[in-house]
Parts: C-alpha cells; structure tokens; sequence
C-alpha cells in the first residue's frame, strides 16, 4: 500500500471514530499510533491523557503516556495531527514546539511545581504527582510527537532536565506507514560503518547452506554499539524482543556496569556477546584488507539488549569510562526469508535459542502454538452470516498486508477482499488475549498491558503435564468474535464519555458486564448480528459510568492506570453496587 492511500485509510479511521463520539481528533491519531507502538513493543502500555495548559508564559501538552512497570523508564507523547488526506510535510519549527510544550509539562513535573497548581479532581494531577516521585529513578525517558504529517527531521538532539537525558523523536505517518505496511520496523534504520567507525566492520562471513539466512561473526567496538544506541534509542529493540533492563540491583545489568567501570579490557571475555539480525549488508575492506560489513540495513538486537543499553547509560552516568579497549562480540543474521510469517517465525526461534538470560515476550514465540494455528484456519474457513465477509485473524505480525498484497494485484481486487476482510475485522494475538481476559473477569490482568496480560492467557491456556491443550472449535471462534465485538463496540463507546483512562474503565466494564449478565447473554446473537444492539450498549454506558466512579473512589488518590493493575482494585470494583440489568435487552435470556 502506497503512503497516500495509507493516509487515507487511516483519517478514515480517524473520523469514523468522531463520528461515533470522540472528543478530539488529534487524541484519536494519537490513540492508533500509541497503540501500534505498544503492539510491536517499542513503547510500554499507553494511556491517553489529554492536557493543554499554560503555567505562567510557559504552554504545556500532552497526549498521552506509558511508563515501564519497574518505573524506570517513561514515555510522553504529544499529537500534532491536521487531518489531512495527502502526504504533507511538517516544518521543524513545528515538531520542535510541540516538543518544547511536552518538556515543560515534564520539567515542572519534575520540580514539582505543577501538581499543586492543578485541580485535585484532574486526572493530570495523579501523573504530575507520579512523574514528580520516580524522577529521580528514571534511566529512561523519551518525548515522541506523534504527526499525521511527514517531517523532515525524524529526532532532535537529547535534551536534559535535572541531570537526566530525554529524548526526542518523531513518529510520523511515513514511519507509522513503514511499520505498518511492511511490518517491519526496522527497516528504517540504515548503518554506514565507514561514517561510524572510519572503516568497513572486520567479520567472518558465511553463505548461508539454505534459503533463510547468511550470517557474519564480529566484533563490534563499545563506542560503535554506544553511539548506536545514543541515535537510535530502543528502536533498536523494535524486533520486541527485549527490552532494557534496569542497572539497578545485583542483576546481569548491574555486572555489566561494574565490568566497564573495572575490567573494560575484559569485556568480551566476560561478556555473551550479541546477537542480531538484519535485511541486508553490503561487504567491503578494512584498513588490514580484511573482508568488512561497510553498511547494513535493518539492523535489530534480538539478544543483548540490555548489553547495548548499559553501554550507553554507563557512559552517560560515568563519563570517565574508557570506552576505547571494548569490543563486544557479535553474530548478525542476514534474513533471506520472503514470507513475513515465516521470517516472523525464525526470528522468534533466533531470539529464544540465543537468550539463556532474560524471558523474551511470549506473543512473539507464539505465532507458532496449536492454539494460534487453529484460530488462524478457522478464520480462513468461517464466513459472517452475510456469507461474504470474514474474520481475519493476524497469527504473525505483517500476514494482514501480506494477504492484501498478494489478492490485491489490482484496484478492483484489492477493493474486493477489504470490503470482505474490512481492517476493523483483523484481530492480532495479543487483541484476543485482552477480549477474552476482559470477559473472563480478570480486569487487573488486562491493564497490565497487552504483553504481560498475553503471558497470563497463555499460561492459563497451558494443559497439565502429558496433556495436551484443547483446540478451539468453529463454535468456540464465533463465541470469541462476539466477545471481540462486545470489547470493541465497549471501547467505542467509553472513549469519548472520558478524558483520561478509557482502557481501564473498557476493561473493567467489559468485566463488569460479564459478572453481571453472566451466562445470560446470548453471545450467537452478537455473532448473527455482527453487532452489539443499541439496548445493551445502554446498559453498558450506565456500568461504565458507574465503574469510573468506583476506580476513582477507590484509588485514593494513585494514578487509575496504576491501581486499575492491583488485585485490591478488582476486589473494590466486583464487591460495588450496579444499576440491575434494564428489561428489553436482545442479547439477554430473561427468567420467565
């Protein structure tokens, strides 16, 4: 899909969802890039939370946030969206504003100066509170102004406030347009050593014995990896498969730090090496007329991650580290694979086989799971009773704009299969783990965010030993779809009744639903129908109103998206009084 029409559909998609009674567009771009950034793991679970203001001459915005949940690492997010419908550019001078307003908000934040001049009653106020007490602990924090527009300048030089580096990127709709279309993101990121390092990389490098892959064994210098991390943050991690990991503690990260400071000269030997993998390389000559990588094209750290990083965050912390006698020792893997699912697959397989360390996210060594496969048939054999559209159930990341590629060589066709396969009928693994979670009453799992609460699905899925797990059946998917269907068409409705914490109060609400209409509830017919009626999203406005008020009482105080994670809060939301169940529901059995 070319970039123009990719605009298209998503504005589309933006004022679809204004139409249905959402506040802001701007909040409703931001939504969808957060969402796709928390979904490829470059970014932790996101919150909207929509602030304009102005603190003496000082204006400030936000549009939203994620923090990491060992509160070491933040996210700010800032929305400068225009609507338009062909690719535009966005002056510098522009992005850089919409930067500026974000880091104020955040360094009074940090100085404190801002939560006593807001409303106890805004839920900007628990953020400003929260920012205020782990600043000091951050290792991490990066400003993102998300665009509909393209800009020229995709980051700006890290800025500090009180001792702490921020920085500053851009996510705009030609990079949300790279990841999407070609599902993969690191594409983007292009490496010339012969700029980097003054020459090409020395490596050992081996023809591949197949079609999947080549591969070089190197080593890479410290401040080579450094400077990498310091241009490109943790989008080289965007694989997601790792993420950083505090240098707090006794930990792996810990022992790195004390090495460098101590032992630099044994680093490598001290040190596992890296591992990553790449699209493509270019060789050349080193100064010795050794064979070198002289330039390579989507570089990504699938292992030794939190190696890369503490490279760069001990230099930042100590400056006097000599970084000039490391070298770390590393395997690069040329992917040669064509099919997205398959590369997807050997990535994952590359990633857990190289990792003896740290866990890797399960939503991406799962693609492959019984459970996964036999969702994804189903979906390709299961037509919606209009006997034309269908489900499209995404197993590995990128299959979506594979199919659309491969059936849509024409306008016509590809018209055809996204009127039948629409992308508000795509479905991802990490979507049904929330749908389902949602409606089997586990809300605090749900708003751990989409990978943890994947985790706990599919350790919940896990048969006992020398059993093996129940596939889903065609009833079980059609159950599933109107589940899906309910959460979505919750979600629709909520996000505009609230300014700040929709997720949690969809989550809950979904929950609350199930625990109140329970086996009552005609789930068939949401699959007939395609559709939740307008008599049970009524009822479910009522609840969601009614579970706000319960989240916010019972926080006392502690940001929603934090306590909304607590079992202590499930217990407070479940024990509450709801308005019973209204008659003339279609959906619902009624005794009698």
């Amino acid at each position: 899909m070319e970039l123009a029409e990719f605009l298209r559909e998503t504005q589309a998609t933006v004022r679809a969802q204004m139409q249905d009674g959402a506040l802001y567009e701007e909040l409703v771009y931001a939504n969808i890039v957060m969402d796709h950034m928390a979904e490829i793991g470059m970014t932790f679970e996101p919150v909207q939370c929509h602030f304009e203001g102005k603190v003496g001459n000082a204006i400030l915005r936000l549009s939203g946030y994620a923090l990491s949940d060992d509160n070491d690492q933040l996210d700010l997010f800032v929305s400068l969206y225009q609507g338009v419908d062909e690719p535009t550019r966005i002056p510098d001078a522009e992005t850089k504003t919409a930067v500026e307003q974000c880091f104020r908000f955040l360094s009074l934040c940090a100085q404190g100066t801002l939560a006593p001049k807001l409303d106890p009653t805004n839920d900007v106020r628990s953020l400003a509170e929260t920012l205020q007490a782990i600043y000091n602990d951050l290792e991490q924090i990066r400003i993102f102004v998300i665009t509909d527009r393209i800009a020229n300048s995709k980051s700006f030089k890290t800025k500090e406030i009180n001792g702490k580096a921020v920085r500053l990127e851009v996510m705009d709709i030609e990079r949300l347009h790279r990841h999407i279309s070609e599902g993969k993101p690191r594409d983007e990121l292009v490496i010339d050593f012969n700029e980097l390092s003054g020459q090409p990389l020395p490596c050992v490098f081996v023809n591949g014995q197949n079609d999947d892959y080549d591969y070089a064994l190197t080593a890479v210098p410290g401040d080579a990896l450094r400077l990498l991390y310091e241009k490109f943050g943790a989008r080289l991690l965007e694989a997601n498969v790792r993420s950083f990991l505090s240098v707090k503690g006794k930990g792996v990260n810990a022992g790195i730090q004390s090495t460098l400071r101590n032992s630099p000269e044994r680093f490598m030997a001290y040190n596992n090496g890296i591992v990553m993998v790449a699209d493509e390389i270019r060789l050349g000559n080193s100064q010795d007329r050794m064979t070198g990588i002289s330039w390579i094209k989507g570089l990504q750290i699938v292992n030794g991650g939190q190696t890369t990083a503490s490279l760069y965050f001990t230099k930042k912390k100590y400056p006097e580290v000599d970084l000039s006698s490391v070298r770390v020792a590393a395997k690069i893997i040329v992917m040669r694979v064509q099919d997205p699912a398959k590369e997807e697959a050997l990535v994952s397989d590359i990633s857990r086989f190289a990792n003896s360390q740290n866990a890797v996210r399960q939503s991406d060594l799962s693609a492959n799971k019984p459970f996964h496969v036999e969702i994804e048939k189903i979906s390709r054999t299961v037509y919606c009773p209009d006997g034309v559209s269908q489900w499209f159930y995404e197993r590995a990341a990128g299959s979506y704009n594979t199919l659309l590629a491969r059936e849509g060589t024409t306008p016509a066709k590809l018209k055809k299969i996204k009127d039948a396969i629409p992308t508000s009928r795509r479905l991802t693994k990490t979507d049904l783990a929330k749908y389902l979670n949602a409606w089997d009453q586990k809300p605090e799992i749900v708003s751990l965010g989409s990978q943890k609460n994947f985790d706990r699905f599919m350790a919940a899925l896990a048969a006992p030993e020398g059993q093996e797990v129940k596939l889903p059946s065609t009833a079980d998917f059609k159950a599933m779809i109107a589940k899906a269907k309910l959460y979505r068409d919750a979600q629709k409705l909520i996000r505009p009744m609230f300014q700040a914490f929709q997720a949690n109060i969809t989550a809950y609400t979904v929950s609350v639903t199930a625990m109140m209409l329970g086996d009552r509830i005609d789930l068939d017919k949401i699959w007939s129908n395609q559709a939740v009626s307008h008599e049970l999203l009524k009822q479910i406005e009522t609840w969601a109103r009614q579970v706000s008020d319960v989240l916010h009482e019972s926080a006392g105080g502690k940001m929603i998206s934090e306590w909304a994670k607590k079992p202590e809060c499930r217990d407070a939301v479940f024990a509450a009084s709801y308005s019973p169940v209204a008659t003339g529901i279609p959906e619902v059995r009624y005794n009698g």
